[in-house]
């Protein structure tokens, strides 16, 4: 008795001692990112001054920024959108047809909430009140009668904006800060411009189709070099796969004027994959970002869609009050220097582009604008999507999350589940966000086979029967059983099909969920069931 209240009160103090350590290790971790993440947001800001200079002495052009001061946009009745700053006479930015676009925009490109913003924000109010009365301000007159509505646009954004409607390619020749290797500068020497697709399987359409969407930082690779090698020959004769790397990834166009917004996305995928290959129907398999995509894919193709399969997908249902955009940044990028996944996403979403290029590599541009008007600027509409997958959409969805997830964390799959009951949620034990395919992409071929396998036969529901003119117009029916027939819980298989005269009206066959004690019994009830059908 003794022995086991000094164990139980040894367990009760190693726990304690755990639970002390837990608390002093968030708060080491809460001020060390404090610390190193105030210092990066200073370090920026000084960098982002120096690559002007630098842009102005060797391109003789200021580079847009996304610390620059907003303009103000107002949109006419006529569907133009003029912008003006102080002391500029207002000018076209873009029209109507492109003025979606900046609805697609997200806030958290250019509104960073940090300890040095505010404090620099502040200073700069209170410069501005002190000299209010030495500032002239002078602003082009427009007409009030057609004006509905007022905004501000980032200058960077305005810029880029330009370039597109004015028609004007990015610089041919990379800037100094550019990166200058082939892999960034190929696509521009083709006169295709679509994504790069790897294509496995049949040539010609001999059966279904699968789309494959990798995750923020990656590349077509991440499929083709992990799962495809695994499909069986079966698969790979019956099933066309496209693994496709994203605009601004991989080896795809990365064009320095693009916003890479979800339609900028959507558009190059429909023009690369749906159109290029007549893809008519088809499965879905998205990794982290990519199952954003394949969600608004989803919902604009409604019909087309199997099935869905969706690994860590990232969502984070909003709290009453918050905006939608600055709290998933906050989910996804904590600011926190531990996790290292963790950190490595805070860098990449807090940092400007001007300490992040050597890690996002080749797709500095692209990542940026990627992660704040895709990850980001989709928060809003995830809500959305799935309210249309669970109530439009008929084929089968499917997540699958590991369980040591840090980046995504598990937790998101149960708000889709939420949102999606029908959904089948597969946690794997001991797996992260990566390794949830890589380590284990035997297995996950033999599960993406099974789910196409199933959502094949599912398919076949609303194919219907055809009633012919028959000479009778009898109800027949026939049952078979078969006792102890099934070879792993040894209950009786039973089954029957009904007929009206010489049409068949149901059938069924399976195993009973009960064990049998004679052959007779189960006749008696292979009889009681096509009955019960039948009645």
């Amino acid at each position: 008795m003794r022995e086991q209240n000094l164990g139980s009160g040894y367990k009760m103090g190693m726990s304690r001692v755990l639970k002390a350590l837990a608390v002093i290790g968030n708060f080491v971790n809460d001020v060390l990112s404090f610390v190193i993440f105030s210092i990066l947001d200073i370090l920026d800001m000084i960098l982002c001054y120096v690559y002007k200079v630098i842009d102005f002495f060797i391109e003789a052009e200021w580079k847009p920024c996304y610390c620059s001061s907003p303009k103000e946009a107002i949109t006419s009745s006529s569907g133009k959108i003029l912008v003006s700053e102080k002391g500029e006479s207002k000018k076209i930015v873009c029209l109507t047809s492109t003025k979606l676009q900046l609805e697609e925009i997200s806030d958290t490109l250019y509104t960073r909430p940090s300890l040095v913003s505010e404090v620099s924000k502040t200073t700069v109010k209170e410069l501005k009140r002190r000299k209010i009365n030495d500032t002239t301000t002078v602003v082009a007159s427009i007409n009030t009668a057609t004006v509905m509505s007022t905004f501000t646009v980032n200058n960077t954004i305005v810029e880029m904006l330009q370039e597109k409607i004015g028609a004007h390619k990015s610089h041919p020749i990379p800037r100094w800060s550019d990166c200058d290797c082939d892999t960034c500068n190929s696509w521009s020497s083709s006169c295709k411009d679509t994504l790069f697709v790897h294509t496995d399987g049949p040539k010609d359409k001999v059966g279904d189709d699968v789309l494959f969407i990798h995750g923020f930082i990656s590349s077509s690779a991440f499929w083709t070099e992990t799962v495809f090698p695994n499909f069986t020959k079966s698969t790979k004769s019956r099933y066309r796969l496209f693994a496709i790397d994203l605009l601004g990834f991989g080896q795809s166009p990365k064009p320095h004027d693009s916003l890479y917004t979800i339609k900028e996305h959507l558009d190059m995928i429909e023009k690369s994959v749906l159109e290029e290959h007549k893809v008519k129907s088809f499965h879905i398999v998205a990794h982290s970002l990519g199952c954003l995509l394949a969600l608004a894919l989803a919902v604009k193709y409604p019909d087309s869609v199997k099935s869905l399969t969706l690994l860590a997908p990232p969502y984070f249902p909003t709290p009453k009050g918050e905006q939608a955009t600055q709290y998933m940044m906050r989910k996804v990028a904590p600011r926190r220097v531990w996790p290292l996944i963790a950190f490595g996403a805070s860098l990449a979403c807090w940092i400007k582009t001007y300490l992040i290029k050597g890690f996002c590599c080749h797709t500095h541009n692209a990542a940026w604008h990627t992660l704040h008007n895709i990850i980001c600027g989709t928060a809003g509409k995830i809500e959305g999507y799935l309210d249309i997958v669970q109530n439009k959409l008929t084929c089968s969805v499917n997540i699958f999350h590991g369980q040591d997830d840090e980046l995504i964390p598990v937790e998101c799959c149960d708000h889709v589940k939420n949102k999606v009951p029908r959904a089948n949620v597969k946690v794997i034990e001991k797996k992260d966000h990566i390794t949830i395919v890589v380590g284990r992409q035997e297995a996950f071929a033999r599960e993406l086979e099974e789910i196409w396998n199933t959502s094949k036969q599912k398919g076949t529901i609303d194919h219907g029967l055809r009633l012919h003119v028959s000479s009778t117009t009898e109800l027949t029916f026939y049952t078979d059983v078969d006792w102890v027939g099934c070879p792993v819980t040894r209950r009786f298989t039973f089954g029957y099909c009904v007929f009206l005269g010489d049409n068949i009206l149901s059938w069924s066959a399976k195993c009973h969920v009960t064990f049998s004690h004679s052959s007779a019994e189960t006749k008696y009830c292979g009889v009681a069931n096509v009955v019960a059908e039948t009645a």
